[in-house]
């Protein structure tokens, strides 16, 4: 989202043209680079978003202790998001130094040693910020890391095959992210509504609320965010086709075409904001349904009016409308809540 393309030219004959020329980048720099900051910003927006439906869902109200809550899950998840694209390009350096050449690792900013350490780090803290801090969060960082090994790391690989890398990506930000977060933060605010000091003990772990549930809005978000993603998933192969073609990588734009993926991309998002406008007059009764129906369909019509002036043959155009896709993502993690809150 952050990547700025070159113009499209002849695939290269051999990796040597391709041999990245080491610059003086600020390692902090690197390192933001290295963390894909898309990535970064959406886990943050998911966390708080998510604390504050269970916050307006429950009766235990807002207390300044909370927020240590909120930062160890946040920790957590960054860890487990650093875990998971730090893998994914110590995996595909080479396609990177043709698709993506600014990255670290394609730029020779980092060795692969460097992040190897990186990566190796932020999975230890995204295991130890979330066992100590209840089964849901656990299980919520611990399956998004597993599928994002198996996304990555061969002989599974499965981004090489379209489908399954698909239903990777938007299974951990559609699905597990969204209920698995919920259910921490609900069963948190229900463990503090009876004052139980939930960080005292690693026995901490073992606590859990009498009862839980799945509210409407939660659903609702959680389809949102599901088929939304299937969108990000599928578009942010169209800038990436020389490499991707060149080390056999196989996405729905090399099967079907850079325009019939553009399309379907923009269908899916259409459907998601007329489903969260419809939802929202007729089914989610704890939401402004006007908040939520004005926000979603101004969305709606800014992404069909960039949308109609991306040049498809221009890679910096395309990675520009990526950019937006993943700012209307962010987006509904802030307009969610705030028509939960209203």
């Amino acid at each position: 989202m952050k990547q700025t393309f070159e113009q499209k030219s002849d695939p290269p004959q051999t990796l040597a043209s391709h041999t990245p020329v080491v610059q003086s980048t600020p390692p902090w720099y690197s390192f933001w680079k290295f963390s894909r900051p898309h990535t970064i910003i959406g886990t943050t927006l998911s966390v708080i978003g998510l604390y504050l439906i269970a916050l307006a869902k429950s009766p235990a109200g807002f207390s300044i202790d909370q927020l240590t809550v909120v930062l160890g899950a946040w920790i957590a998840c960054i860890g487990g998001n650093i875990y998971i694209v730090g893998l994914n390009q110590l995996e595909d350096i080479e396609i990177d130094q043709i698709n993506k050449p600014h990255l670290p690792l394609a730029a020779g900013e980092f060795s692969q040693k460097q992040a190897q350490i990186i990566v190796a780090i932020a999975g230890v803290i995204a295991a130890l910020f979330s066992v100590f801090q209840g089964p849901f969060l656990f299980a919520t960082v611990g399956i998004s890391l597993a599928i994002g090994t198996a996304y990555s790391l061969p002989p599974i690989r499965l981004k090489r095959f379209p489908f399954w890398a698909a239903i990777c990506i938007f299974t951990v930000r559609g699905a597990i992210v969204n209920l698995g977060l919920f259910l921490h933060f609900q069963s948190i605010l229900e463990l503090a509504s009876k004052n139980h000091a939930f960080f005292s003990l690693p026995s901490s772990f073992f606590l859990l609320p009498s009862s839980f549930f799945l509210p409407s809005e939660v659903l609702a978000l959680t389809l949102f965010v599901l088929v939304f993603t299937f969108a990000i998933a599928i578009f942010k192969d169209i800038p990436d086709m020389e490499g991707d073609r060149q080390y056999n990588i196989t996405t729905f734009t090399i099967q079907l075409g850079k325009q019939s993926v553009f399309n379907l991309s923009r269908w899916v998002l259409t459907f998601c904001y007329l489903g969260m406008t419809i939802a929202g007059a007729l089914w989610l009764k704890d939401v402004n349904s006007i908040f939520l129906g004005i926000t979603h369909i101004a969305a709606l019509g800014l992404m069909w009016f960039w949308s109609l002036k991306v040049d498809l043959q221009d890679k910096a155009a395309i990675a520009q409308f990526y950019q937006f896709i993943w700012k209307l993502f962010f987006l509904e993690y802030l307009v969610f809540p705030a028509a939960c809150l209203l």
